[in-house]
């Protein structure tokens, strides 16, 4: 495994530190008016799943974790976990539902997702930014309910709900943002 002197990190990276592994969150570069240059670091561990932060001196080494980052397809869920297909190999790769339980809520057949690995296990799903997702029930707005930008709750295809304006109706296919979980728009 390669080291880097910490000054050189960067948001993404997977690193080893006090015998765990992380991937960095965020990076601060700090300056103090007495004393040396330090870097702080947002770190959340694959192990616990709690995030962290950590200072290291300008000058530490910190141990940088070889990764492996693929596009991968959904296909379905299954009691065994979520089943996934590599684009390029075609081959299933059944990911634990604890990996993925965060991102249980935009996924749809076919949708990509990126996923890294590490020694050959996968750690985080990242998905897309926005997804499209159908609406499959939504009452009608109300008429003459239009005072403060008034919104209602829709069920979407996957068992999400989402507050949606009065005009969304059964049908529909909306833009998700899946940091959030809020409508975006129709697609």
């Amino acid at each position: 495994m390669a080291s880097l002197v910490a000054t050189n990190l960067k948001k993404g990276q997977c690193i080893k530190y006090q015998g765990e592994t992380g991937i960095i969150l965020g990076l601060e570069h700090r300056t103090p008016g007495k004393g040396n240059a330090l870097v702080a670091a947002t770190i959340r561990s694959f192990q616990t799943g709690k995030t962290k932060s950590i200072r290291f001196a300008s000058s530490d080494k910190v141990e940088i974790v070889e990764t492996d980052r693929q596009k991968l397809e959904f296909s379905y869920a299954d009691p065994s976990g979520f089943n996934f297909m590599d684009l390029t190999t075609y081959e299933t790769i059944t990911l634990d539902k604890a990996l993925v339980e965060d991102s249980v809520d935009y996924l749809k057949e076919g949708l990509e997702v990126e996923v890294l690995f590490i020694e050959g296990n996968a750690v985080t799903v990242t998905l897309p930014l926005t997804v499209e997702l159908l609406v499959t029930e939504s009452s009608e707005g109300i008429k003459g309910d239009t005072a403060n930008n008034p919104t209602k709750p829709a069920t979407l295809e996957t068992g999400k709900v989402v507050q949606v304006p009065l005009f969304v109706k059964e049908g529909d296919v909306l833009k998700v943002n899946t940091e959030d979980g809020s409508y975006l728009g129709r697609a």
